[in-house]
């Protein structure tokens, strides 16, 4: 029997309201309801992230012929923020990074690209600004983001609020991973007891 056009998107639109919960969304990082909900939101900020990589990426190439990566981007406008000198320990408190040597091959890029100066001495004592050149870029950077980004957000309704609550939400689950990570680091031995239960299963 043909069916009509009406018809047709009938059965569109019944495919299209299914109750999302009935895919299967479970597998090992997922078992459980609280499980799955952890694993979208860390899939999804993975992927977000990317965006987030590939964004800074082709806004820096619009105003720069630097070829920087995207914590390499996020370095310069950190150092960039608030116009004052920062150190190596400033870096790291502001990202949340602990890898000094890789943000100091990344420093030492910026300064070869004419982005940014070291200042003083010791171990202690240096720290880093943005250089005029470092200064222009930056600025660049921020109007082509409020061209076009910032344009973007702006026209999604209320999606502002939506980011003020997931920036708190991020904030919080960065406290949580930090305290599971020291947890972890701690009790190194769950790992040995659970292999040995492994074997003898």
């Amino acid at each position: 029997m043909s069916r009509t056009p009406e018809d047709r998107r009938a059965r569109s639109l019944d495919r299209s309201s299914l109750d999302r919960s009935s895919l299967d969304r479970s597998w090992h990082l997922a078992r459980t309801r609280p499980e799955m909900d952890v694993a979208e939101m860390e899939y999804a900020l993975i992927r977000c992230f990317e965006g987030f990589g590939h964004w800074q990426a082709e806004c820096l190439a619009a105003v720069s012929e630097f070829s920087g990566s995207g914590p390499e981007n996020a370095l310069l406008h950190m150092i960039r923020m608030n116009d004052r000198p920062k150190s190596v320990r400033d870096l790291c408190h502001l990202s949340n990074r602990d890898d000094i040597p890789n943000i100091q091959y990344s420093l030492r890029k910026l300064i070869k690209a004419g982005l940014v100066v070291r200042n003083g001495s010791g171990r202690s004592g240096v720290t880093y600004e943005v250089t005029s050149l470092g200064r222009k870029i930056t600025d660049d950077y921020a109007n082509v983001r409020a061209d076009l980004l910032i344009e973007a957000v702006s026209r999604v309704p209320d999606l502002g609020k939506r980011l003020r609550a997931a920036a708190q939400t991020f904030d919080l689950m960065t406290g949580i991973y930090e305290e599971s990570a020291r947890t972890a680091a701690t009790h190194r031995t769950y790992r040995q007891k659970t292999t040995a239960k492994a074997k003898r299963d």
